[in-house]
């Protein structure tokens, strides 16, 4: 299976539960459990996103600037600071690292 076969196939894939998506009658998606567990995946997939664009590079994980500029950002986060200022810092803080050659 070439690269473009699958991307095809996948595509296929996530166009056809879209459309079984709306075969859902709306009274299930109403209920508590539903609505919660849809919360909580948009979440757990976002965080997963994140932890692979931070760690990953192709099969290995690697440990570089970009991790303590991930936490220097989530802790901006959580200090409710602006979006700019969190962007600026840990950019900031990943350049730095990188510019006196603590992180690779």
């Amino acid at each position: 299976m070439s690269v473009w076969s699958a991307v095809l196939l996948a595509a296929v894939i996530c166009l056809g539960l879209k459309a079984v998506g709306y075969l859902v009658p709306p009274k299930v998606l109403e209920r508590p459990r539903p609505a919660r567990i849809s919360d909580l995946l948009t979440v757990a997939l976002l965080a997963a996103l994140v932890a692979v664009q931070t760690l990953g590079d192709g099969q290995a994980v690697i440990v570089d600037a970009r991790v303590p500029a991930v936490l220097v950002a989530a802790g901006l986060l959580w200090l409710r600071q602006s979006f700019l200022v969190v962007v600026v810092a840990a950019a900031v803080t990943a350049a730095l690292l990188r510019l006196f050659g603590l992180a690779g």
